[in-house]
């Protein structure tokens, strides 16, 4: 298919193996980047073919940048450890078609689910991610959390990936309140500040807009605690940069 795969990562060893293979499916070779992984994820990435290259963590972007120089393949497949192609995805990258439209990246929705149950409200649906890209004119942006791809024309399209984002509440804390601390360092780099009220403000602002505008309201206690988290992280994000600030 002339299509690479390519995946980061760190301690994956309960979803590497098959985010490989479903990979595999469309692509003709898969290239991990790997963080020096302290369980199995490694062992298991060979096992399943892919070649594995160990770099110390850059960052969400500057990892998977590092990553493309490895792929011999201009099309990248790029998920997630946790991250497999539903079936639209899947019927549309195994087609070709891509080789012959105008676009150079597609943005799929992501389904995520919570266990094995679909969150698709309070913010967590569609959930874009651009997962798919021709690397000659579209590449992963520099940011370390939470990164975009950006090319010449990227298609927001809707087919879906699943996502496998979270087994438990602690994951989920745990996880945030990472992403939140990279997202702090990178403010802190390009010199952002925040007023004493922005913690509350953007805490505000997210749980109304994921209970209210991305119907929440309407999934019951699973709604208002989903929209909860969303808006927690948001106020603590800004309180830690309040926090880094006054260092």
């Amino acid at each position: 298919m002339e299509i690479s795969g390519l995946v980061i990562t760190f301690n994956e060893e309960t979803w590497i193996g098959g985010c490989i293979e479903d990979m595999f499916r469309v692509c003709d070779e898969v290239i991990v980047i790997d963080s020096y992984s302290k369980d199995r994820t490694v062992e298991i990435a060979k096992e399943k073919g892919a070649k594995v290259i160990q770099q110390e963590f850059l960052g969400d972007g500057p990892q998977r940048i590092h990553g493309l120089q490895f792929c011999k393949n201009n099309w990248i497949l790029n998920l997630d450890a946790d991250e497999r192609l539903e079936e639209d995805s899947y019927q549309f990258i195994k087609s070709g078609k891509f080789f012959e439209d105008l676009y150079d990246g597609y943005r799929f929705r992501r389904n995520t689910y919570f266990r094995d149950e679909l969150i698709n409200f309070s913010g967590w649906y569609p959930d874009y991610a651009c997962r798919f890209f021709d690397k000659r004119t579209a590449k992963p942006e520099t940011t370390i959390v939470h990164q975009d791809v950006k090319g010449k024309n990227i298609l927001k399209s809707k087919m879906h990936l699943r996502h496998y984002s979270w087994n438990s509440f602690n994951q989920i804390i745990s996880k945030k309140n990472q992403y939140t601390d990279w997202q702090v360092q990178e403010y802190v780099e390009k010199g952002k500040k925040a007023s004493s009220f922005a913690p509350l403000i953007h805490g505000w602002v997210s749980f109304f807009k994921c209970y209210i505008f991305k119907k929440g309201m309407f999934h019951g206690l699973d709604g208002f605690t989903f929209a909860l988290i969303q808006a927690f992280f948001s106020y603590m994000k800004y309180a830690k940069l309040i926090k880094e600030n006054k260092k």
